[in-house]
């Protein structure tokens, strides 16, 4: 069994979703896919459950009744990998703003260099965006400086979706308080990882905008990310964060 599983969230990627899936089993490292779908209309799931036998014990479709938000499709996902023996869970888009080439290198940060979280950071080397109108690069560029400055972390790349977290990370974060849904999400697991003391290393990635199919981003997930931010950092004043004990299975 392979040691890596890559969760990627759906919500009408029919367009993506096969190509991605193909693109990942054809590289050198053994990775597992679980695509968690959220009722999509376009027939996304349907897509990946025609993929199933040719990809036999390697590819896994997990669907929900509606959208219910990225943040708690990566809990669900994260507690699907923790009932199994994977040591290293990933966090990918299905829409190729991800290089799939780049998830050796993430592995690479965990498993060899021996960092608990590796980031695909945009914003190592300036900013790493192509196909962003300037408005979205200015506001997720300053969006990541906001939350450093009210945090005090000191990733660059605060709001990043492309990640690769070490088991233990994820077992040591009590995954039923997390409940953030969008850039909000990204920001609380990054900032919950910190302050557990794990050790974190950001890798420069090329971000590239989807070519097909439609932007997930809106004013509510910005603004979640905008207040939450306020309410992690107040939240960590009065009590400070300990590793959980119990079980996210």
């Amino acid at each position: 069994m392979a040691d890596s599983l890559i969760i990627i969230p759906t919500y009408k990627e029919k367009e993506n979703i096969e190509n991605i899936i193909r693109k990942i089993f054809s590289l050198d490292k053994a990775f597992h896919i679980l695509v968690i779908d959220d009722n999509s209309p376009d027939g996304t799931a349907d897509i990946v459950r025609n993929l199933l036998p040719e990809f036999s014990q390697r590819l896994f479709l997990e669907t929900r009744e509606g959208k219910l938000g990225l943040g708690t499709a990566y809990i669900y996902g994260f507690k699907w990998a923790l009932k199994r023996s994977y040591q290293y869970i990933f966090e990918m888009d299905a829409d190729f703003s991800h290089n799939p080439e780049d998830l050796p290198r993430l592995y690479n940060a965990c498993a060899i260099e021996g960092y608990d979280l590796a980031i695909g950071s945009r914003y190592i080397h300036g900013v790493n965006v192509i196909n962003w109108p300037m408005g979205r690069v200015l506001m997720s560029y300053y969006a990541s400086a906001y939350v450093r400055l009210v945090t005090g972390m000191k990733i660059r790349d605060t709001t990043a979706g492309f990640k690769c977290y070490k088991r233990e990370v994820l077992e040591s974060i009590n995954l039923d308080k997390i409940k953030f849904t969008g850039y909000a999400f990204q920001i609380e697991m990054k900032f919950t990882t910190w302050k557990l003391g794990f050790k974190i290393k950001e890798i420069s990635i090329v971000f590239t905008d989807r070519a097909q199919g439609a932007s997930k981003m809106s004013k509510g997930i910005f603004k979640e990310a905008v207040l939450g931010v306020m309410k992690l950092r107040l939240k960590s004043l009065f009590k400070k964060p300990k590793r959980y004990t119990g079980s996210n299975r």
